[in-house]
């Protein structure tokens, strides 16, 4: 399985690829403040680069359970100074990670070559028509609700088929409008109206979103359920949990991750892909 774009391609067939979190925000659960100043987004993105990164995603609004939306003008003060930097800089490719059309037009005329929407195509209308337009790739997310409320309560009948449900609508909403097949990403999101039992329970049957036949992109990068699962440690503290639910994903199938720690997971995708793929070893 391959994705092939400008001037980038990827070829999932010979190793995992790592997607590098740069938060421009106050509040991210994670990072929240750490690179929200030009100049410290700027250098960390050179850092995560050097450490490995094939990507880097650039997210301007914090999608934590119970944040607040801002306004696509704050969004774009944030995203855009940045990306315009990096995209002369680095020769990586940037996503802009953003449920709002406006925010990814102008993130890809700044030099983004990517869209990461949480919501699936879902939030906005208007994305299904820029993302065919710039004939980009991009990874249709599974939700349930919104950031505001998505972890109020989430049940499901059925977890799994639920969210390949979700993300084959999403598929056939972006083939409609043009949209090629093999600029399509999936991700379950962990996280993203899911409790304790169902985040487990999807990295455990991730197989099963290989029938969808998408790349699919996983983030479980210092999330919740790993804390809840090491003793309620902080953020700060859950690098090893996070290496061991990406170890897994990555054998139950995952083709992209997406963390804030890369250099330290670059190494936990290398000895993944061995034991998965030990011809290549």
């Amino acid at each position: 399985m391959k994705l092939t774009w400008s001037n980038f391609s990827f070829d999932f067939s010979q190793k995992t690829h790592i997607m590098g979190i740069l938060n421009v925000t106050p509040d991210s659960f994670s990072d929240g403040g750490l690179y929200f100043e030009k100049h410290t987004a700027i250098e960390r993105a050179y850092k995560m680069v050097e450490d490995g990164a094939d990507i880097i995603d650039i997210g301007g609004e914090s999608t934590r359970p119970g944040s607040e939306s801002i306004t696509v003008e704050e969004e774009l003060r944030r995203t855009i100074p940045v990306i315009e930097a990096l995209a002369k800089e680095i020769k990586v490719p940037i996503s802009i990670d953003t449920y709002k059309s406006e925010v990814a037009k102008k993130a890809l005329d700044a030099g983004a070559s990517m869209v990461n929407d949480i919501s699936g195509l879902r939030f906005d209308p208007e994305m299904l028509e820029v993302v065919s337009e710039y004939k980009v790739p991009v990874v249709i997310m599974h939700i349930r609700g919104t950031p505001k409320n998505m972890q109020v309560n989430p049940v499901y009948e059925a977890l799994i088929p639920e969210i390949m449900d979700y993300l084959r609508e999403g598929i056939r909403l972006a083939m409609k409008s043009g949209i090629a097949e093999d600029k399509i990403i999936i991700d379950p999101g962990i996280g993203f109206g899911k409790t304790f039992d169902h985040n487990l329970e999807i990295i455990k049957n991730l197989y099963e979103f290989t029938f969808l036949e998408k790349p699919i992109l996983i983030g479980t990068s210092r999330k919740a359920f790993i804390g809840k699962i090491l003793g309620d440690v902080p953020v700060t503290e859950r690098l090893e949990g996070t290496a061991a639910a990406i170890a897994l994903s990555i054998v139950n199938g995952a083709n992209i991750v997406r963390v804030h720690d890369v250099k330290e997971i670059v190494r936990v995708a290398k000895v993944a892909d061995a034991i998965k793929r030990p011809q290549n070893s």
